[in-house]
């Protein structure tokens, strides 16, 4: 058997499952890491607020620290709700005796305004923990608390991180959820006297609750796994960013990320594949399909549950062909095998995330009228109707196309079609939950094709 890497996570406990250490430990699971837990204190909470909060001795809170490091090992250790003096003094404590790679997440405040880190303990915290962190990832909100400094811009940012590096961590991490950025949400890292800024797209969502133990979390797993800090922290935007962006609408507060989302997306490769794959066998098995063969050729695609572009979109390379009176595929399903129905995917995704599939075929009335027939909800754009500077970027267009057919329609609809530009071709899409469902709709219209 082979050890995995190993991580600690020395936090509260949240009991609807979002933040904390239950966050930790799916961060953890998701990136391939053994969690384990040293419990500060228990709340009792939920996506609105936190209701009540125990904290544990710091005795036992420095004996669970022991029990795991003096038997398994720890290859990297982070913090987040700490809330005492004495818990931040034991944990300190046990850090320097074992010389462990520690993240440190100054957790202070929830998002209800509670209090997580005692008034009297936020000293202890500077200048005890602080000093012994591998890397810090504090918020602007944290930053401002440790640094003195208000932070509202990118340069408040750096300047806040030069204050917190002084106090001694190896790296600092000030994180842009807060900071103002032109749509953009940028982590400021500092490292080595040098800063770097990852930017992702700024996500309008509530589904922010668990955040910052996530993306700590994260830090520590790659630490673990024997990443450097710049390559940890940039894996971890990532993971935080489609965490955030596939967020799990519960509760009616604020609802919680995923940080399971990557793993589920890699846990699905292998079936999507598979569905595209027998969806192109069924189409090669029924001649008829060539009827709906534009001049471009036909193109399937299957999506990820939680796919971002064409990367997690299985397609046919080089498309499907009419040959020998029938269709043949050119090539195997592959990822990132084709861009345009892959976006024409990851938008209607957007609208109905259990519409993961998509095909391409000619336009025509007839096609159209059995479409209908069979009773699937069809709606179009007008590609004369393009917005300029839409036009003018490449891959734009089908993104457009796809709002606007579902503008004219009220929801997603089963079928989409444009009537052609100058260049290009008039097409239908056919939309479904799988390659399977599309092709077998593909089949059927093709047969009642006269």
């Amino acid at each position: 058997m082979v050890k995995p890497p190993s991580a600690l996570t020395i936090a509260g406990s949240d009991s609807c499952g979002g933040a904390g250490i239950q966050a930790d430990l799916k961060t953890f699971a998701a990136l391939g890491v053994h969690g384990m837990t040293a419990i500060t204190a228990v709340t009792a909470q939920n996506t609105m607020g936190v209701r009540l909060i125990q904290p544990v001795d710091a005795d036992l809170v420095r004996a669970q620290i022991e029990a795991v490091v003096e038997d398994i090992g720890v290859d990297a250790a982070k913090t987040g709700m700490l809330y005492s003096p004495e818990i931040i003094e034991a944990v300190a404590d046990e850090v320097e005796r074992y010389d462990l790679p520690l993240v440190v997440d100054p957790v202070m405040i929830a998002k209800d305004g509670t209090r997580l880190l005692r008034p009297e303990a936020v000293e202890a915290l500077i200048k005890r923990l602080m000093p012994l962190a591998t890397v810090v990832t504090p918020n602007a909100l944290e930053a401002e608390a440790i640094s003195g400094i208000k932070v509202e811009t990118l340069e408040d940012g750096k300047r806040a991180a030069e204050r917190i590096s002084a106090l001694g961590p190896e790296a600092v991490v000030v994180k842009g959820g807060h900071i103002k950025a032109d749509g953009r949400s940028p982590d400021i890292l500092l490292w080595r006297g040098e800063f770097t800024v990852l930017e992702a797209e700024r996500i309008k969502t509530r589904s922010t609750h668990g955040t910052g133990c996530c993306f700590s979390a994260a830090i520590t797993a790659e630490l673990a796994k024997g990443e450097g800090i710049l390559e940890a922290v940039k894996r971890a935007k990532e993971l935080v960013h489609l965490a955030i962006l596939h967020g799990l609408e519960m509760g009616r507060g604020h609802p919680l990320i995923n940080p399971m989302a990557a793993l589920y997306n890699e846990a699905e490769r292998y079936r999507v594949l598979r569905n595209v794959s027998a969806a192109v066998r069924l189409l090669e098995g029924h001649p008829e399909v060539a009827r709906l063969s534009p001049e471009v050729q036909i193109n399937l695609g299957m999506a990820l549950p939680h796919a971002r572009d064409h990367r997690d979109v299985a397609a046919i390379r080089g498309r499907i062909v009419k040959m020998d009176g029938g269709v043949k595929a050119a090539g195997c399903p592959e990822f990132g095998a084709s861009r345009h129905v892959a976006r024409t995917i990851v938008t209607a995704m957007r609208f109905d995330p259990e519409r993961r599939a998509a095909m391409n075929i000619r336009y025509s009335e007839e096609i159209l009228r059995v479409a209908r027939d069979l009773g699937l909800s069809i709606s179009f754009y007008d590609r004369r109707e393009e917005p300029p500077e839409i036009k003018r970027q490449e891959g734009k267009t089908t993104i457009w196309g796809v709002e606007e057919a579902v503008r004219r329609l009220g929801r997603l609809p089963d079928v989409i079609y444009h009537l052609g530009d100058v260049g290009k071709e008039p097409m239908i899409i056919l939309l479904g939950r799988t390659a399977i469902e599309v092709a077998e709709r593909a089949i059927e219209i093709a047969r009642r094709l006269t």
